[in-house]
């Protein structure tokens, strides 16, 4: 079975910066459209970013955008979630998630990983 595999979480100060990476355990995905959700202690799990299988236009949550950035290596088989100016309220596992369609709705995306942890915390 095909296994996702987040990277890069941890415990970072506000204000702070973390990049987190995914990769699948076998198989190509370049023709797959990516995604991050994110869930939060006794919260459900939403949408952060996603993005087409070419690399263009990718949407993110509003409460991310501008600090947040979705980009994708082809060649390398990985997406990455670049995220700045880090709050508090980000603090959360970090899902990756591999499907058909670039959208904001978990059930576009077929392929999940395990999650990764990010503390925001001073």
């Amino acid at each position: 079975q095909v296994q996702l595999v987040e990277s890069g979480g941890g415990l970072v100060q506000p204000g702070g910066s973390l990049r987190l990476s995914c990769t699948p355990s076998e198989r190509t995905f370049s023709m797959y459209a990516w995604a991050w959700f994110r869930q939060a202690p006794g919260k459900e799990r939403t949408f952060v970013a996603a993005i087409h299988w070419s690399g263009s236009s990718p949407i993110y949550a509003d409460v991310v955008r501008g600090r947040f950035a979705i980009s994708r290596d082809n060649p390398q088989n990985a997406v990455f979630l670049q995220m700045n100016s880090l709050k508090p309220e980000d603090t959360a596992v970090y899902y990756c998630a591999a499907g058909g369609t670039a959208t904001s709705g978990r059930s576009s995306y077929a392929y999940w990983g395990k999650g990764t942890l990010v503390t925001v915390s001073s």
